[in-house]
């Protein structure tokens, strides 16, 4: 037999496994090779993993989940992790009620590996974590997309389990056993919000033993096969009933269990896929069915790439812009979009992954009408249309268009010449995204701007011939089932029938509303806070008729739901696309359809905050509502929570091109908050909409320009609910025309008709007006009623389909073994031999609906499997018995099949018998002869089964009864009505029965054919029901009244009014009574004959009611409450207010009332005139309410203290302190008490007036408390240990050190003690001076320890490997022991620390990384100049030890001082000569590593930073002085350092959290001068004589130079041009010039403060680190010599040079001096 082996090494070819395998299938068997451990998701520590405990049985903590996931048909929110190989939705019970056993089991259980499993001893780890890292969500969507083709499926999180060479228990009096086998294996659990996939990883090796014995076996040699698979648990029914719920078993024996990586479903040996749950219906787990053998032996890795590749995780990269005429080159500001990533990386197949950024899928259907292989020319450039992605065997189209091109890309185009081109930079344009099923397309940008004076119009000749022309013959299944296809001389168009309105690509009926629906995601940063925003949910409901969109947007986290109230274009796009159509013009989706792309910028002033808003049209879904998903990605002003936003109307100009259309605007918006008072700003707004059009029609262009009127705009967020709401009124019409002229005043365009919102309004003569319902609905117009389609016989639904009704339209959908043809409407027969599903010794006879496989002569079998009956005697084993056999466990053996498996039933020839019961269960079913079940045929135990022998009658589709009636009684998880739902009642022929009757409340009522209930036929329980049978009499329709009140009822299962709500109430005749009263609150009000609040009308509870029957005085404009209290009242798509809700009360003259009560949550407040909350006037439900005519008590600003304490106390939602937090006391004046405690822990100390704890006052609970009021005694500096221990004991919440941590231990003067143990392993060990410990000193519990005043010999270079170490060594392994030169290898240091520049290979992409391996942002390069990267880890202590005392050269006027790791060195000099014979060390430390030094010339001492203990020190330049540390809080890479002598300050920079600070130089008065605008600060010098800061960031991406004044003022950028890693900084006091040493231009350069004199001193320099200026001479450290190198100013040559004796990075350097230099003070 044939193979084709493949190793694939990337997700591209592995997306090309199955077609591979298809294609050889005929011929020979497909294998692959079995994955590597490196192959599996990546976990561990380092991945942010869990580690279970060691042990026999152990369960993890609970795995508390971001968002439950389904197994099965039930909601898990929890999940447990344990030893023996499962993870359970519930803690799971002792090992020995489920271990041994078999499935099922009694609680949930995924089990990837079911056995007797024992890790304790170190024999291995367990891993676990819920992870939303976007690689792994992207790598199960793959998995999941190759193994199931057809699944929709987009997971947002993953739970990673991984077991790592854990080992089976083994008794303690055994000697022999599988001690030394040992398994790794994983499982992988993804989720959405719908279904939930399960992965089960097994690497090549993972295997080595393949069951446990029990632990009672009795000394008798049995051996259990681990179980692998799925059981659901116990089912609870009947409340106290518990049945067996569903399991699936993988492995059935021992030869089974070694399969596991020998064989996989997914096409990858070791790799098994299973759906695992679903929302709505889930019977059992489904395998993947892609099949795959193993090569033996394996010959490679299957390399499964972590990279995002589908575009949903994928990050956008800009695109560069195309500029083909300088001419035209378009300033910066008009608005500039990017693009997709030019090296596009198709998704992989089976997915539907368009991203918005991207116009194009890999699963879409081929579309005549883009033109390929064209060039068009512009200026004397020619551009090529097409363009391959990389790593794609198909050509897959670019379409670059122009804003207005002569060129277009339209539907069925044929091949054209061009004739003239316009004069303008050509764009890259999304010109429409893609269709599912066709070719990818690259991705493109978009449109940018347009300028109509740089358009040509001149469509120019173009040229078809009959060979290349699409018609409608080939291509009518581009358009809309409620379209028709016409041809032209140049090609198709589709056309909307009458009666629906798009593009013809799309339709929907006139005049229905129309619902959107999408997901939002993307990064908004509020202020400084970033926030992530996850695919929540988008809804939109537009009431075409009259122009309202009302759009929310669910889940949105509140400082991001505040701010982006302003954010009304989000739902701008809804109003445009579906706006109410004034005469000669058309709303957006007449010309886009449901595919399009709008790119939007928004511009934030006075602020200039930026944000990019990205919507995609993805056409229409099953239901005809618009899909669009969105992404927002920028920064947002901050808004004060409890703001109000109210946009006055506007008007905005919309251009209109072919393909495109784009406007600009302005808006002003302002903001009403407590804290602010009212704010006016504005944003500015730039978009377009790439969409695809049709020419070929010829027919007269859209009018150029559109306006769009947005007469109301209201915006809200709903703090409790976390819902963000837009509701836009909007109308088109031509510009300049004005809406409220006397010929546009008509109800239709004015919008306040009263036609049903499913129905058309249309204009008469003057303010008459015909209201007409929409396509697909019935009635007057007033009242409008979906028409069934299905049931009515109207349907187009053809032969072999049936029929699916929608809201005002149906769909057809083929019966199983049809799928539609090239028309999309015709079901034509699956001709499935062409899949090749027969054995290769059978043929395939196709039939209409299914296929047969018979063996071919000389062959017997079932046509499945055939083998030569040449001498044989025994036939072959028939697919039935090979069914039965392998599920019947121990076959050979002769062991019994696993308890509750269904095991098939085969006749006398091996056939499936007609009927199949499972034993276990009682159900009885008929099968075909595969054994697939016949539907219908299933019948549950104690009842009759089918007779199978009787063909299957023609099955008629199901009614709209049956299917209301399903869809109720499958809504729980056990597939049962949930209690108290209405469950509609159908009669044998599925329609409904005339009476229908409310099982729980006894109600009754008579329906119609469509089941809707007949107006006054409702009798409630123990009355008469209406005799149903009684033709109505004349009804009329609903009322606006009756159908509000409707509404409102039936909002509730049980038909009842949600409790609170307010039902309106109607008269005998349908209409508003005058006076209406709410049931909950007594108010009572007037309204008017549309139900609208007539204003100064409502009266509190127990007071007398206005006499509604007077007539209405003239009414005075709406008041701010009045505004405010209509506008919540109409914030529901229906107008009404939303349920809990917030609505004003406003008095008779309408202001607000002084006390404002909330009528759903029972809190009150006082307000003032503005409706603004009072500051300390709410009370909770159920207290005495506050006096609000009392006036407020002037109030002094809250304090410091205030403030703290409010905090903790407001932090629950009920506004309670959390349990146990800490809640600071104050005094009356607001000031902290001296003595503070901690309520829950009992721990007291002592504060200063700022509340930070004083040294050495806190006591614990039970002993005497400090007298606060005793001044501090003089302490000495905490020394490391001390830090060290400190650390540790305030890491939790409560003070305490967290369970299991190493404390260190620390003697009376604060250092370490020489042995060390750890309290809860009992290991001990030896440190030195710095609580590092000494090698081969480590003693486990129990034994003696080592002597810790003995030195121990220890070979310096002997180290335990490290994580570096172990990593490179693992990834030198995974490449095969030769890793390529682009491949990315860790660097170590001799002592097995990272190295601070990690680098891919021995390319130029570089980085720098931490102690730990993190890369550090903003470090990324690709230049040849490797990042100045700093360490992080102090290298090993040399021995033996020099004290850290100062040592100063002795007889100099003049020293460089240097750092250079654990030491600074002292450099004199002779004039301006390096004195390298007097050079000496002047300060030894010990583990530091010295960067930033600095020298205070009036007191003689040094200052330094220190990167390893992340402190600011000092020390004096006398003889014997010790170092004195300044700083050692909140720092963590301190680096340049700056010392000010005339202002006594010093300044330094930190460059991972990117600030600038200063201090006095005891280290007292410390502030932040900047922390924004900062990626990677490096140098900082003070010129103290002129009080100036400069400092350097060598950001990769945009590299400076600044300034400002030492107190934080007039901050400004001195260079920002041609400089690449600028390190070095100095000042020129001769000259006034700021000079820079530049690691990446190599250049040394000055320029004047305020950027003029630029010039460069010398142009090729080595590495630069650190520079100072002294006579004419520029004194640099050098990391290529590491050494110090001196440039003159006047030559710009180098002049001299010194190497220290020890080789290592020199860092800064500094100028000491016997007096202050001339500048310096």
């Amino acid at each position: 037999m044939q193979s084709c082996s493949l190793s694939p090494s990337s997700t591209m070819e592995r997306g090309v496994i199955l077609a591979v395998c298809l294609l050889c299938w005929s011929c020979s068997v497909c294998v692959v090779t079995a994955i590597k451990r490196a192959d599996m998701f990546p976990y561990g520590t380092l991945s942010g993993d869990l580690i279970l405990a060691e042990g026999d049985d152990e369960t993890s903590r609970v795995l508390s989940l971001p968002k439950p996931l389904y197994f099965y048909g039930s909601l898990f929110s929890q999940l447990y992790v344990a030893t023996n190989g499962i993870i359970s939705g519930q803690d799971l019970p002792m090992e020995k009620q489920y271990v041994d056993d078999g499935f099922p089991t009694d609680f949930p259980v995924v089990a990837p590996f079911l056995a007797d499993i024992d890790t304790s001893g170190g024999r291995g780890q367990i891993y676990y974590r819920v992870t939303e890292t976007p690689s792994v969500l992207n790598r199960v969507a793959q998995e999941v997309h190759r193994g199931f083709p057809d699944a929709k499926f987009t997971p947002t999180h993953v739970v990673v389990a991984t077991w790592e060479n854990v080992a089976a228990y083994e008794e303690q009096t055994r000697t022999t056993g599988p001690s030394n086998k040992v398994n790794t294996f994983q499982a992988v659990i993804g989720y959405d919000e719908t279904d939930s996939y399960v992965l089960f990883l097994y690497p090549e090796d993972g295997l080595n033993y393949f069951g446990t014995r029990p632990k009672e076996s009795y000394n008798v040699e049995i051996e259990l096969p681990a179980r692998v698979g799925f059981s659901r648990g116990e089912i609870t029914y009947l409340i106290f009933s518990r049945t067996e719920g569903p399991h699936y078993s993988v492995t059935s024996d021992e030869q089974s269990v070694k399969n596991l990586y020998q064989v996989g479903n997914t096409g990858i040996p070791g790799v098994w896929l299973f759906h695992t749950g679903n929302r709505y219906s889930f019977d059992n787990i489904v395998p993947a069915s892609i099949g795959g053998l193993l090569d033996t032996p394996p010959t490679g890795g299957h390399g499964l790439s972590l990279d995002s590749t589908t575009p949903e995780y994928g990050e956008f990269e800009e695109y560069p812009d195309n500029t083909f005429d300088s001419d035209n080159q378009e300033e910066e500001d008009d608005y500039p979009h990017t693009g997709g990533d030019p090296e596009f990386q198709p998704a992989p197949a089976g997915g539907d992954h368009s991203e918005s950024l991207q116009p194009a899928s890999p699963d879409a259907p081929s579309s005549p009408s883009e033109d390929s292989g064209h060039q068009l020319s512009y200026g004397r450039e020619d551009v090529p249309l097409t363009s391959e992605p990389r790593y794609n065997s198909e050509p897959a189209e670019r379409q670059y268009a122009p804003p207005y091109p002569p060129e277009r890309v339209p539907e069925g185009d044929a091949q054209r010449t061009p004739k003239r081109q316009p004069q303008v930079p050509l764009e890259v344009v999304d010109v429409y995204p893609s269709h599912r099923n066709e070719p990818p397309l690259s991705p493109g940008g978009h449109v940018v701007s347009v300028e109509e004076d740089d358009v040509d119009f001149d469509t120019g000749v173009i040229q078809y011939t009959t060979e290349n022309k699409e018609t409608c013959a080939r291509f009518q299944q581009q358009c809309s089932q409620n379209a028709f296809c016409s041809d032209y001389a140049t090609g198709f168009c589709c056309h909307c029938r009458p009666g629906f309105y798009g593009n013809g690509r799309h339709c929907l009926p006139e005049g229905a509303p129309q619902r959107v629906s999408g997901k939002v995601s993307g990064t908004v940063t509020v202020g400084l806070t970033p926030v992530e925003l996850n695919n929540i949910d988008l809804h939109a409901y537009i009431v075409v008729g009259d122009g309202r969109a009302y759009t929310a947007i669910s889940q949105v986290p509140e400082p991001v739901g505040w701010a982006l109230m302003p954010l009304a274009p989000i739902g701008e796009l809804f109003g445009w696309l579906f706006a109410l159509e004034l005469p000669n013009s058309q709303a957006g989706f007449k010309i886009t359809g449901a595919e399009f792309t709008r790119h939007a910028e928004v511009i934030f002033y006075p602020g200039n905050q930026r944000l990019s808003i990205i919507q995609t049209g993805r056409g229409l879904d099953d239901h005809n509502h618009l899909t669009v998903d969105t992404v927002v990605r920028g920064n947002v002003p901050f808004l004060p929570p409890g703001a109000e936003v109210t946009m006055d109307p506007f008007k905005e100009t919309y251009q209109y091109y072919p393909s495109v259309v784009t406007s600009s605007s302005v808006r002003e918006f302002s903001v009403v908050s407590a804290e602010r008072g009212s704010e006016s700003f504005s944003f500015q707004l730039k978009q377009n909409i790439t969409y695809r059009d049709c020419r070929h029609d010829n027919r007269a262009a859209v009018l150029e320009t559109l306006q769009i009127t947005m007469e109301r705009v209201f915006v809200m967020y709903v703090k409790e609910e976390r819902i963000l709401r837009y509701a836009i009124t909007n109308k088109i019409s031509p510009v300049g025309v004005d809406p409220t002229r006397p010929e546009l005043v008509n109800p239709c365009y004015a919008g306040n008709h009263d036609c049903d919102t499913t129905a058309q309004c249309i204009p008469l003569e003057g303010q008459a007006f015909q209201c007409q319902c929409a396509t697909g609905y019935r009635g007057d117009g007033r009242n409008c009623y979906d028409i069934d389609e299905c049931d009515e016989g109207l349907s187009s639904c053809g032969a072999h389909s049936h029929c699916v009704n929608l809201p005002g339209s149906h769909r057809c959908q083929c019966q199983s073994g049809y799928e539609f043809g090239f028309d999309g409407r015709t079901c034509v027969d699956i001709d499935e031999c062409s899949s090749t599903p027969c054995h290769i010794s059978a043929r395939c006879i196709n039939g209409l609906g299914s296929f047969l496989c018979q063996c071919q002569p000389g062959f017997y079998g079932d046509g499945f499997y055939c083998s030569q009956t040449e001498g044989q005697t025994v036939r072959p084993r028939s697919q039935c018995e090979q069914h039965r056999d392998s599920l019947q466990s121990g076959m050979e053996q002769g062991g019994p099949p696993s308890p509750g498996a269904f095991i098939p039933q085969c006749d006398s020839d091996g056939q499936y018998q007609p009927l199949q019961c499972h034993g276990s269960t009682g159900h009885c079913w008929c099968v075909d002869i595969r054994g697939q079940e016949r539907t219908g045929t299933r019948t549950p135990p104690g009842t009759a089964p089918k007779d199978c022998d009787r063909p299957d009658e023609p099955v008629r589709p199901k009614t709209h009864c049956e299917h209301h009636r399903d869809s109720v009684q499958t809504t729980s998880p056990e597939g049962y009505p949930i209690v108290g739902a209405h469950v509609p009642q159908c009669d044998a022929n599925g329609q409904y029965t005339a009476l229908q009757c409310h099982g729980s409340t006894g109600y009754c009522w008579c329906v119609d054919g469509n089941g809707q209930e007949r107006a006054g036929t409702r009798t409630p329980p123990g009355t008469t029901p209406t005799d149903c049978g009684k033709p109505d009499e004349p009804e009329h329709p609903k009322t606006h009244c009756e159908h509000h009140r409707d509404r409102v009822q039936t909002t509730s299962p049980d038909g009842y009014p949600v409790v609170g709500a307010y039902v309106p109430q109607c008269d005998a005749n349908g209409q508003y009574r005058p006076l209406q009263c709410h049931g909950s609150t007594g108010h009572c009000w007037c309204v008017d004959g549309r139900g609208q609040e007539r204003a100064g009308t409502r009266t509190p509870p127990g007071t007398p009611s206005v006499d509604c029957d007077r007539p209405v005085e003239p009414e005075r404009p709406k008041t701010h409450c009045e505004h405010h209290r209509d506008s919540v009242q109409t914030t529901s798509p229906e107008g009404y207010p939303i349920v809990g809700a917030y609505v004003p009360q406003c008095d008779a003259n309408g202001q607000y009332t002084p006390l404002q009560c909330h009528g759903s949550t029972g809190h009150c407040w006082c307000v003032d005139s503005r409706g603004q909350e009072r500051a300390g006037t709410r009370t909770p439900p159920g207290t005495q309410h506050k006096d609000c005519d009392r006036p407020d008590e002037p109030e002094r600003p809250k304090t410091h203290c205030e403030h703290h304490r409010h905090r903790a106390q407001t932090t629950s939602p009920e506004g309670y302190p959390i349990v146990g937090a800490y809640v600071p006391q104050c005094d009356a004046d607001g000031q902290y008490r001296p003595l503070q405690c901690h309520s829950s822990t009992g721990h007291c100390w002592c504060v200063d007036r700022r509340g930070q704890e004083r040294t050495g006052t806190r006591t614990p609970p039970g002993t005497q408390t400090k007298d606060c009021d005793r001044p501090d005694e003089p302490e000495r500096p905490k020394t490391h240990c001390e830090q060290h221990r400190d650390r540790v004991q305030t890491t939790s919440p409560e003070g305490y050190p967290i369970v299991g941590a190493y404390v260190p231990q620390c003697d009376a003067e604060g250092q370490y003690l020489p042995r060390q143990c750890h309290g809860s392993t009992g290991h001990c060990w030896c440190v030195d001076g710095r609580g590092q410990e000494r090698a081969g000193t480590r003693t486990p519990p129990g034994t003696p320890s080592v002597d810790c005043d003995r030195p121990v010999p220890v070979t310096p270079t002997q180290h335990p490997e490290s994580v570096c170490e172990r990593w490179r060594t693992s990834l030198i392994e995974h490449y095969g022991g030769k890793p390529d030169a682009q491949q990315y290898v860790p660097q170590c240091e001799p002592d097995g620390q990272f190295s601070p520049v990690q680098c891919y290979g021995e390319t130029t992409y570089c980085w720098c990384v931490d102690q730990d391996g993190r890369e550090v942002p903003g470090t990324r390069s690709h230049d040849v100049v490797k990042p100045a990267c700093l360490p992080s880890v102090a290298p090993p202590t040399v021995r033996p030890l020099p004290r850290p005392d100062v040592t100063p050269p002795t007889n100099t006027d003049i020293t460089l001082l240097y750092a250079q790791g654990q030491k600074i060195g002292a450099l004199p000099l002779n004039g301006t000569r390096l004195d390298a014979t007097r050079s000496k060390t002047l300060l030894t430390l010990h583990g530091s590593i010295v960067v930033g030094i600095a020298y205070d010339c009036k007191e003689n001492h040094v200052y330094w930073t220190d990167l390893s203990a992340r402190t600011i020190n000092r020390a004096s330049m006398a003889t014997g002085a010790e170092p004195e540390i300044l700083i050692n809080t909140n720092l963590v890479s301190p680096e340049g350092l700056a010392v000010d002598v005339k202002r006594r300050l010093m300044f330094w920079v930190d460059s991972n959290p990117d600030v600038i600070e200063s201090a006095n130089l005891d280290g007292s008065g410390r502030r932040t001068l900047f922390d924004t605008d900062l990626v990677n600060p490096r140098a900082i010098i003070v010129v103290s004589s002129i009080g100036t800061l400069y400092w350097t960031d060598w950001n990769r991406e945009a590299p400076k130079i600044e300034s400002s004044s030492v107190d934080g003022q007039n901050r400004m950028v001195v260079v920002s041009d041609g400089i690449g890693l600028p390190n070095a900084l100095t000042y020129d006091s001769s000259s006034g010039q700021v000079c820079w040493a530049d690691a990446g231009t190599k250049r040394l350069e000055c320029v004047s403060p305020d950027g003029s004199g630029r010039r460069v001193i010398h142009p090729s320099l080595n590495y630069p680190f650190s520079m100072v200026y002294y006579r004419n001479h520029f004194y640099y450290s050098d990391w290529r010599r590491d050494g110090v190198i001196a440039v003159s100013k006047d030559s710009s040559q180098i002049t001299d040079e010194y190497l220290p004796d020890q080789r290592s990075h020199l860092y800064g350097i500094a100028i000491a001096t016997n007096h202050c230099l001339s500048g310096s003070h």
